[in-house]
């Protein structure tokens, strides 16, 4: 009788299983999401639902003590060839906003420079690879909702160049269902109905690529090799140098890491799986509590990742076609309320995936240690004060440097959040040269002269 008890029991609960699937499936298709986007959730629901092992410990990996030096293997390889640059698409992971900065526009419009934004900046980058050649490197900006129109009505200044058409340049991110905590159900939301999705993490990428066509268009034409990153990452610039190693390489997947520092403590950082030797990528969410300070062990932990990547679009597409057209990526699973201003609303699960996980999954994945000038995210206020002073050089071909007189080292700004969170409040700040400052702090309202000179250490 027991037996017949838990038999009932278990294929219940499978057709509750069967049912939220199905019920995620007519959702997703009904708001015209692709095949591609919609296995990729499926997979990640199907992990929650089995309660698969969403964490990775510290005894099942093996921290990554050495890894080639960026400079040592550009320094070694010729510059790629017009053939070569013909052969690269450079994406830029553009779908966010600027909220937490004050802003509710795309992040990547933020002047960084007088009438120079990010996304100009990106713009001169491609330009500068494409000179000479009569076909030269693609640019494929992954945009929001909430960031394509402003995206698109920034680069009709440059129509001339072939950035203003949307079918050339703009690969849209998926969304996915909010799922209810207890049947993990798509919730809804009657009136609200924007309230009912959520973005699906950059690791969307690859769904995004297949399902889109852009992966398929872009093998068709040549393109064998993908430059990924962040739009607001100033330091990302595709390198003509690295992209001949890369080629030549065998490797199919290229994480670009850098030593951690203090400030990276909370960063996914790069381990080795003790089981087979693959080089993974651990999140902090991944961590269970207890092994914590192991993860934020930066002498033991050395690495994080950039979100710099490099892949074989062909490696790409094979793999996705050997997994039934999926990046089994891992799952991070988030506790949250339907509404995030309503306690009262209900409990619900945003489902993401990391891009830079794809580590994982494909045999001869490859780490290289990059300067930390590769890495210079604009996530805060102090952060956009340091690229507007002068101690930031950009030149005519978009790439970002240090002024000499920083000897390789970037001031450290630290303002007050309370008073210097928005945009705005720099325009009150004002700014001040930087170029001979190791670390300035400001904690109360104060006003600087253009270009003041500053010195050393500076506290207000």
């Amino acid at each position: 009788m027991k037996s017949i008890l838990r038999t009932n029991e278990t294929e219940g609960r499978m057709n509750d299983m069967k049912d939220a699937r199905e019920k995620i499936r007519e959702k997703m298709e009904r708001e015209g999401l692709s095949e591609a986007a919609v296995k990729a959730f499926l997979h990640g629901v199907e992990e929650l639902q089995k309660a698969a092992k969403m964490t990775v410990g510290e005894r099942e990996i093996s921290p990554v003590d050495e890894l080639p030096a960026w400079e040592r293997l550009v320094e070694n390889a010729p510059i790629a060839d017009e053939d070569l640059l013909r052969q690269l698409v450079v994406i830029k992971l553009n779908g966010g906003l600027g909220t937490s900065m004050g802003l509710q526009k795309a992040k990547s419009l933020l002047e960084i420079k007088p009438g120079v934004t990010f996304l100009d900046l990106i713009v001169r980058q491609i330009k500068a690879l494409r000179e000479g050649a009569t076909h030269g490197v693609r640019l494929l900006l992954m945009n929001s909702f909430s960031t394509s129109a402003d995206t698109m009505q920034h680069l009709a200044h440059y129509a001339a160049d072939g950035f203003a058409d949307a079918h050339e340049v703009e690969l849209m991110q998926n969304k996915v269902p909010k799922l209810l905590r207890e049947s993990l159900e798509p919730v809804a939301m009657p009136g609200r109905p924007e309230l009912e999705w959520c973005p699906p993490g950059h690791g969307d990428l690859y769904a995004a690529l297949a399902g889109s066509g852009w992966l398929e268009k872009l093998l068709d034409r040549g393109i064998r090799y993908a430059f990924i990153s962040n739009s607001d990452n100033l330091g990302a610039q595709p390198d003509a140098r690295f992209l001949s190693w890369f080629a030549q390489s065998a490797a199919p997947f290229v994480m670009e890491v850098t030593r951690r520092t203090e400030a990276d403590k909370k960063g996914g950082h790069l381990a080795r799986r003790n089981s087979d030797g693959q080089l993974i990528l651990r999140e902090i969410a991944q961590c269970p509590d207890e092994d914590i300070p192991f993860f934020q062990d930066i002498s033991r932990h050395r690495f994080f990742n950039t979100n710099n990547l490099w892949i074989r679009l062909d490696s790409l597409k094979q793999y996705m076609e050997d997994h039934d057209g999926v990046i089994p990526l891992p799952v991070i699973c988030n506790a949250k309320h339907a509404d995030p201003r309503d306690a009262s609303s209900p409990e619900v699960y945003q489902l993401e995936t990391a891009m830079g996980a794809a580590l994982q999954c494909f045999h001869g994945a490859a780490a290289v240690c990059v300067p930390r000038s590769r890495f210079f995210p604009v996530k805060t206020s102090s952060d956009l004060l340091l690229l507007r002073s002068d101690a930031v050089e950009i030149d005519a071909a978009g790439r970002m440097s240090l002024a000499p007189e920083c000897n390789g080292v970037a001031p450290v700004v630290q303002l007050d959040s309370s008073l210097y969170k928005l945009v705005d409040s720099l325009e009150e700040l004002g700014v001040p040269s930087l170029k001979r400052v190791r670390h300035l702090t400001v904690h109360s309202k104060h006003h600087f002269s253009p270009g003041e000179e500053l010195c050393g250490d500076v506290e207000v």
